[in-house]
């Protein structure tokens, strides 16, 4: 059996590292296909070297663009590939543009696709991620949903027939990694400059357009985080540089100390030597939960509602409306001491995921 993944972005590179190695431990072939969405080496090659994922054996070299154009080109640079492959499954990964054009190419060449991290819902119609989520789910043949969250919407958009619950795959990297760094025990490395890790110090990160795009929005987040009581390691996403260069906007400023993005490895480090997590990214939402850090989402709603039992995770859209005591608290508050569940799966979701594709697992409803 030969499976097409297809990667582009950061998020998509940790999911597949446990895939890719579950694919390794059988016969089938696993072909991987980089879009090139992030072509920044901090969000893509690091990932391949430091996750030990096999170098793509296709690059598209996408680069960025505007969403319509940039799914545009990713769909047209598919067809040739698709056609030579003629995979039994495309696999497409959570969210990002590559997403969303790998499961419409392939569906117009009648190739069956399967939808990793399929069923997350933020009901926020603004996000290009949802779109992204909503549309790919439909349009593919089997739902590889991650939580029973997920599976609860895809049964009530009447997609339950094609939905298998997996697991998070991410659970599968995060914890691997986790035993790693603990065993090591060496401090974080590659904090910005002016953050000792020895002391107390928040972990951020920042690239959704509804938070970037709006210069306003941008400027009072900023100034909320440069408030802060405790350095805040902002690891600058390029989307953000790019934003706050158009906008005239300096990031370093107050608490804010700004440095580039982590290789996976070292964001778990880093995750772990801080008090808390400050951000609007889903998926480091999620490591922050499962390496026992409290975190502070900058928006209205999140996908990972599990994080936010037991005060874990807590969204504030808005710092300025807390005002400045109450968001100093919120955002360096304690981890709390109820003992977590295991609403993300058992660490063994990749080795499922390939059971499912290649018939050996007759999990689906």
């Amino acid at each position: 059996m030969k499976v097409v993944s297809i990667v582009g972005a950061r998020p998509q590179l940790v999911k597949l590292a446990p895939i890719a190695a579950a694919f390794a431990e059988t016969t089938h072939h696993h072909v991987i296909v980089h879009t090139g969405q992030h072509y920044d080496a901090d969000l893509s090659d690091v990932f391949f070297s430091g996750l030990g994922i096999p170098r793509p054996d296709v690059h598209l070299g996408i680069g960025s663009g505007s969403h319509g154009e940039q799914t545009g080109r990713i769909l047209a640079a598919l067809d040739p590939v698709f056609a030579a492959q003629r995979p039994d499954w495309v696999l497409v990964y959570g969210d990002t543009n590559s997403t969303l054009a790998g499961a419409v190419a392939a569906v117009k060449m009648h190739l069956p696709v399967a939808h990793l991290e399929a069923g997350l819902r933020s009901f926020n119609r603004r996000m290009p991620e949802e779109h992204n989520r909503v549309l790919t789910d439909h349009a593919a043949d089997l739902l590889l949903a991650p939580t029973e969250e997920a599976m609860g919407h895809l049964r009530a958009e009447g997609l339950g027939s094609r939905a298998t619950l997996v697991g998070d795959v991410m659970v599968d990297v995060c914890q691997r990694v986790r035993d790693r760094v603990h065993a090591d025990g060496e401090p974080p490395t590659g904090l910005p400059e002016g953050v000792d890790p020895r002391s107390p110090y928040l972990l951020c990160t920042l690239h959704r357009a509804e938070n970037t795009d709006d210069p306003r929005r941008l400027a009072a987040l900023v100034a909320a985080l440069a408030a802060l009581p405790v350095p805040v390691a902002l690891l600058a996403h390029p989307r953000l540089v790019g934003r706050a260069a158009e906008q005239g906007l300096k990031l370093e400023q107050g608490a804010i100390r700004v440095g580039r993005p982590l290789p996976y490895a070292e964001m778990v480090r880093a995750v772990l030597g801080s008090v808390g997590v400050v951000t609007d990214s889903g998926g480091l939402q999620k490591e922050a939960y499962l390496l026992g850090r409290p975190c502070t989402t900058l928006r209205a709603e999140t996908e990972w509602v599990e994080t936010l039992h037991d005060d874990w995770n807590r969204l504030v859209a808005d710092p300025a409306a807390l005002g400045a005591d109450a968001w100093a608290e919120t955002a360096t508050r304690r981890a709390p001491t109820a003992p977590q569940g295991t609403p993300y799966g058992d660490g063994h979701a990749a080795r499922r995921v390939v059971r499912v594709l290649t018939g050996s697992d007759s999990t689906k409803e």
